[in-house]
């Protein structure tokens, strides 16, 4: 049976101050910090600012203007459709800056966590359905065994936790990579989420990779989405991490001279997927680093903590993969090893997937194959390491013969002897050093 994923539903644009579902106070402090800061005065483009609906933006102009906070400026703007202007009173200015010293966030109005739960539904990674051509497709560029794919597929359309484990130098990494390639689709994310008064920021475009939009009619004065703009329409994102991973990094990052946070790394990367390369060489023993994923990867829900210590759930949608160069009986006990939904270990390849992958990157490299050298590669090289083929091998060795060939002056090749240099370069030598 031929499973179409669905559509992913967009996040419906708000249709008055009341859907909002955020404190009043709260929007026009952030209404008056926009205007202060970004000096706007006709409303299109305090809209376009704070990303809402003109007539929402409307509404809390007319409610700041009833305050005494804005008044209107009497002139109307002939290049914006004889909008009529707006300026901060003398009351504005001084609210503008109070709310400035709370936080010093502003421009578009967050989304509230209880909101963002509801479009996390919508676009799960968990309704993803992968399919083989989807899956091969992404990974062309790789020689992979068919047994391998078998394994892989059900993995991604599961949405699940993946732990890849295997010697070093046989393409978990790239395997990874393929993986958020295969996804394809995308999903929308929030600029920033309102908790119990404090805004957390999530779109960053260091994670995130914003989609072009549809053209608009140039002859409309404003850009309308048929969403709510609050979102960004993104890629699946994907955050990778490495050595570099530490526990304090899967926490609500607070900036003290601003006063706002900045969402977690898993919390970023919600509905795409999470890499955790390497693991074993962190700081924190694997043992930890999982630990603290136990309830998130159970549950689909993770807790985060305010700079008060109140603790709040957020989403966990997010396909986890782990990938390690050391068994898992090694790092992980029995109980965080029955929480990885899926073990798969990634082998080097058999000699004749090795061939492929030699003659792949010597034809991508404009490096002649010779049959010599390649049997000297086969029968006399590969013994000495008891034919334990990776699939960086044939990169390294290739490179290695080209490097070689440029600082002699010659033309790309390939023979015995350069096999021979080349391979010197891939180990070091077992040696006593004296100091």
């Amino acid at each position: 049976m031929n499973m179409q994923p669905q559509p992913i539903i967009a996040p419906p644009p708000p249709r008055g101050l009341s859907e909002m579902q955020l404190p009043l106070v709260m929007m026009r402090d952030i209404l008056l910090k926009t205007l202060f800061r970004k000096n706007l005065a006709i409303v299109t483009d305090i809209a376009e600012a704070i990303c809402l609906p003109v007539s929402i933006t409307q509404e809390l102009v007319d409610m700041a203007r009833g305050q005494k906070l804005l008044e209107a400026t009497g002139t109307l703007n002939a290049n914006s459709g004889n909008e009529m202007g707006y300026q901060l009173t003398d009351a504005g200015k001084a609210r503008a800056l109070d709310a400035l010293a709370q936080s010093e966030y502003f421009g578009a109005m967050p989304v509230p966590l209880a909101v963002y739960r509801e479009q996390v539904k919508r676009q799960s990674i968990r309704n993803i359905m992968v399919t083989r051509q989807q899956l091969t497709g992404a990974m062309g560029h790789l020689v992979l065994p068919d047994t391998l794919l078998d394994q892989l597929g059900p993995a991604v359309s599961a949405g699940r936790s993946i732990l890849m484990y295997g010697p070093p130098g046989n393409g978990k990494s790239s395997i990874s990579n393929g993986i958020r390639d295969a996804l394809g689709d995308h999903v929308f994310v929030p600029r920033a989420l309102e908790y119990a008064g404090q805004v957390i920021t999530v779109y960053d475009p260091i994670v995130h990779n914003a989609l072009p939009e549809p053209e608009q009619d140039p002859n409309s004065l404003r850009k309308h989405r048929p969403y709510d703009e609050r979102y960004v329409r993104c890629e699946r994102p994907t955050v990778i991490t490495g050595g570099e991973l530490s526990l304090d990094m899967l926490d609500l990052v607070y900036n003290p001279t601003a006063r706002t946070y900045q969402a977690s790394l898993q919390l970023k990367s919600t509905g795409g997927i999470f890499i955790v390369d390497d693991l074993g060489r962190q700081k924190e023993p694997p043992q930890s680093l999982v630990n603290r994923w136990i309830v998130p990867l159970e549950e689909s829900r993770d807790i985060l903590a305010l700079q008060s210590g109140e603790k709040f759930e957020v989403p966990f949608d997010t396909l986890v993969i782990f990938s390690t160069n050391f068994h898992p009986n090694e790092i992980f006990d029995q109980a965080a090893l029955r929480r990885i939904f899926f073990k798969i270990k990634i082998d080097g390849p058999n000699q004749e997937n090795f061939l492929k992958i030699f003659a792949m990157v010597a034809r991508k490299k404009g490096l002649p194959l010779d049959e010599a050298a390649l049997i000297h590669l086969l029968k006399v090289k590969y013994p000495t390491i008891d034919n334990i083929y990776a699939n960086y091998q044939p990169v390294f060795l290739i490179d290695q013969m080209i490097a070689i060939c440029e600082f002699e002056g010659i033309p790309y090749q390939m023979s015995p002897d350069l096999i021979d240099r080349a391979w010197a370069n891939m180990f070091v030598k077992d040696e006593h050093i004296v100091k």
